[in-house]
C-alpha cells in the first residue's frame, strides 16, 4: 500500500471493526489534541486505553493510564500514535511484541513512517497514517458536516443516529469517491 490515500471502504472497515484501542501518547492536557480524540473515541462506545510513561497509574478521562503498550490487561485492536515520525517506528516495534497482535497501527495526523508501516504490514497488520480517528469518523458518519465542514461525502441518506449521538458503527456503506 502506498499510504498517499485510503478509500473510505478502508477507513470504514478499521474503524468498525476496531473496538479497542491504545492511544500512544495521550495527554491529560484538555488543550492537546490527544486529549480531545480520547474524549470523542469514548463517547463513540470504543475502549481506549491512555499510554504515557509519565502519567501511569493516573487517570484520564476516568480511563487508567498505562506506562507501555505491554501493560495493557486486554488485547489492543488498534494502536493509536500521537508522536513523532521518528518514535513511530519504536510505537510499532513494540506492538510487534503484543499478543494478541493488534489490527491496526494508526499514525496521527502529520506522523509517517514508511519503515514502521512496512514492518506492521510484513506482520499482517494494517496502517494508516497521516489521519485521525475522529476525523475521519466524524466524516463517514456525516457527523463533521452538521458544523459546516465538507466531508467529502455525498449522501441523500442521514446518518444512522442511536440516542441522538452516532456509535460504532458507521451505518451504510456509500460508495468511495
Amino acid at each position: 500500500m502506498t499510504h498517499d490515500s485510503y478509500s473510505d471502504a478502508f477507513i470504514r472497515d478499521v474503524l468498525d471493526t476496531t473496538k479497542t484501542i491504545a492511544m500512544v501518547g495521550a495527554s491529560a492536557n484538555t488543550v492537546r489534541p490527544s486529549y480531545f480524540v480520547l474524549k470523542y473515541m469514548l463517547s463513540k462506545g470504543y475502549r481506549v486505553f491512555p499510554i504515557n510513561p509519565g502519567q501511569a497509574g493516573k487517570e484520564i478521562l476516568g480511563q487508567t493510564v498505562y506506562g507501555s503498550l505491554a501493560d495493557v490487561p486486554e488485547p489492543i485492536d488498534m494502536v493509536d500514535i500521537f508522536r513523532n515520525s521518528e518514535a513511530a517506528l519504536g510505537v510499532t516495534q513494540e506492538a510487534m511484541t503484543l499478543k494478541p497482535l493488534p489490527k491496526v497501527i494508526w499514525m496521527q495526523l502529520s506522523v509517517r513512517n514508511d519503515e514502521a508501516a512496512r514492518l506492521a504490514e510484513e506482520a499482517g497488520i494494517k496502517v494508516v497514517m497521516d489521519r485521525c480517528p475522529k476525523i475521519e469518523y466524524g466524516r463517514l458518519s456525516g457527523e463533521i458536516g452538521w458544523t459546516g465542514v465538507n466531508s467529502r461525502m455525498l449522501s441523500s441518506k442521514r446518518p444512522n443516529l442511536k440516542a441522538g449521538f452516532q456509535h460504532r458503527g458507521l451505518g451504510g456503506k456509500p460508495s468511495d469517491n
